[in-house]
């Protein structure tokens, strides 16, 4: 399957950054995670509450899977509980939605480790206008 022409040029530069994320590579990934610091530094939030406002945020927003991965690892890095992640999914519902939450939950659950049931996964994959690519 080929890739329409969108009559866009895209130059070397932003091509090779985007595939050294793609590919995960750690120097990419180290200057994100340098900027990230710097935002927690001028939030004046400690890092464990940057981190599960960052979750919140995702839930609102009903971010792409691989978010949760990230998100959920960075938090779990900075002191927090599986418990206070949970608590950022109930303190949401009201603002975001309790379809975001739902929506979330499977993927905070694969983040933790967590297996799914099969006849969740497979529900999912067709319920979820195609969100999980599992």
């Amino acid at each position: 399957m080929g890739v329409p022409d969108m009559g866009v040029t895209v130059d070397q530069a932003t091509t090779d950054t985007l595939l050294a994320l793609a590919m995960g590579e750690s120097g990419v990934m180290g200057e994100a995670m340098e900027m990230r610091e710097q935002l927690r530094a001028d939030s004046c939030l400690d890092g464990k509450t940057f981190a599960l406002v960052k979750i919140a945020a995702l839930v609102a927003l009903d971010a792409a899977p691989a978010s949760y991965l990230f998100q959920v690892q960075g938090a779990l890095d900075a002191g927090a509980s599986p418990r206070e992640i949970l608590g950022v999914l109930t303190a949401v519902a009201p603002q975001a939605g309790m379809a975001r939450v739902v929506s979330a939950a499977p993927e905070v659950m694969i983040a933790l480790g967590l297996e799914l049931p099969a006849e969740m996964d497979t529900e999912s994959a067709t319920s979820n206008g195609g969100k999980r690519s599992r």
